[in-house]
C-alpha cells in the first residue's frame, strides 16, 4: 500500500509519467514515497538532449533502484524523439514492405541505431516489439504500425526488433497482448470488441507465444468476446491465457490507464488490473491529483511481480559494442 512518507519495501506496482520537462517539488516527493518501479517519456518531456538526461536523472534519483525509463519509440507516426533527437522512420509496416528480402536484417539495424540514441538519452526501455497482427480493417490507428498480415512474418520481424533493441542495450516491451489487430475501434477513445471464435484467435496469440521469453509485457485494452466480457487488462481470464496458454512469464504491464477504452475511476481501473493479475499499472498523463490517486490504488508490488520485476532490472546490459559509421551506412546502403 502507498504509505506516503513511509518506506517501502517492495516497489511500487505503477510505471508513472511526469508533467514537463523537469520535476516539480511535488512530484519529486510523490516518486520518492511511492517508489514506481519506472517511469515513461513523452513530447511534452522532450526539449534537448541534456534537458532529457537531467529529467532520467531526476527521476531515478527519487527511487531507490535504477529504475527503467520506458519510451514509445517505434518510428513513424509514434515516435517520442524527432529529429535532431533521433533518426526518423517509416511507419513499421510500410519499412517492412520496403525492405523486402531484406526486412529482418534491416529491422535489427534500425532498432539497434533507435537502442543507442535512446541509451544516449538515458532512456533504456522501449514498447516495442509491436507483435499486433494486421487485418483489413485494422483501425488506421493502428494499422502501419504493425509488421506483417500474418502471424509468421510479425514473429520474425518483432524477433528482429527485440534483437536490435537488446544488441544497443535497451528493453524490449511487447505489446499489445494477447493481440490488438482484429481491433476496428481506436481504444484511446472506445473499447474494441472482438467477437470471432476462440479458435481464430490463435493466429493473433502466435506471436506473443513466439516471444513469449521477452523480459516485459503491455496489455491490450480490448475485449474477446470468446473469453471474458471484460477487457484484456482487468481480464483474470484473459491474464491465465497469457501466462498459461502463451507462456508469458515476464513483467506485465497495463497500457495506459488514461485511455477512454476503460471505464470507471482511475482508482477503479487501477485496481481492477492489480486484480486481474497485472504486475505493474502505466499512467501516463502526469497529471499530479491522478498520480496521487493511481498511486494509492495501485499500491506496492506482489511477490511474484516483485521477483518479475527484479529479474527485469538484471537482464539490462550496456550497448554491444558497434562502428557507428558502419552501422549507418549498412542502413543507407538497403
Amino acid at each position: 500500500m502507498y504509505s506516503g512518507d513511509n518506506p517501502v519495501s517492495r516497489f511500487g506496482a505503477t510505471i508513472l509519467g511526469c508533467d514537463g520537462t523537469r520535476l516539480t517539488s511535488d512530484e519529486k516527493a510523490l516518486f520518492r514515497a511511492a517508489r514506481p518501479f519506472g517511469f515513461i517519456l513523452f513530447a511534452r518531456n522532450i526539449e534537448t538532449a541534456d534537458q532529457v538526461r537531467a529529467l532520467c536523472d531526476e527521476l531515478r534519483d527519487c527511487v531507490s533502484h535504477d529504475a527503467p525509463i520506458l519510451v514509445d519509440q517505434e518510428g513513424g507516426r509514434v515516435q517520442r524523439f524527432r529529429a535532431p533527437l533521433a533518426t526518423e522512420w517509416l511507419p513499421p509496416l510500410d519499412q517492412v514492405a520496403a525492405s523486402g528480402a531484406d526486412a529482418v536484417r534491416f529491422m535489427t539495424l534500425r532498432y539497434w541505431m533507435m537502442a543507442l540514441e535512446l541509451r544516449a538519452l538515458g532512456v533504456d526501455a522501449n514498447c516495442a516489439p509491436m507483435l499486433d497482427v494486421a487485418h483489413s480493417d485494422t483501425h488506421p490507428f493502428l494499422k502501419n504500425r504493425c509488421y506483417g498480415y500474418n502471424a509468421e512474418t510479425v514473429a520474425k520481424i518483432g524477433r528482429a526488433v527485440a534483437n536490435g533493441l537488446m544488441a544497443g542495450g535497451v528493453l524490449p516491451v511487447m505489446k499489445h497482448m494477447p493481440g490488438h489487430g482484429r481491433a476496428i475501434a481506436d481504444s484511446h477513445k472506445d473499447l474494441p470488441r472482438v467477437s470471432v471464435p476462440r479458435e481464430d484467435l490463435e493466429m493473433d496469440f502466435a506471436p506473443f507465444r513466439a516471444l513469449n521469453d521477452l523480459p516485459m509485457g503491455m496489455t491490450a485494452h480490448i475485449v474477446f468476446d470468446a473469453i471474458d466480457n471484460a477487457p484484456a487488462t482487468t481480464s483474470e481470464a484473459m491474464m491465465q491465457v497469457i501466462r498459461d496458454e502463451i507462456g508469458f512469464d515476464g513483467l506485465m504491464m497495463t497500457d495506459d490507464l488514461s485511455m477512454e477504452a476503460l471505464s470507471g475511476s482511475l482508482a477503479d481501473r487501477a485496481r481492477a488490473s492489480v486484480a486481474a493479475g497485472c504486475d505493474v499499472v502505466l499512467y501516463c498523463k502526469g497529471q499530479l491529483d491522478e498520480l496521487h490517486e493511481v498511486v494509492e490504488a495501485s499500491g506496492e508490488m506482489t511477490a511474484a511481480a516483485q521477483a518479475r520485476a527484479e529479474r527485469v532490472l538484471g537482464l539490462r546490459q550496456s550497448s554491444q559494442m558497434v562502428d557507428i559509421e558502419a552501422l549507418t551506412a549498412e542502413l543507407k546502403a538497403f
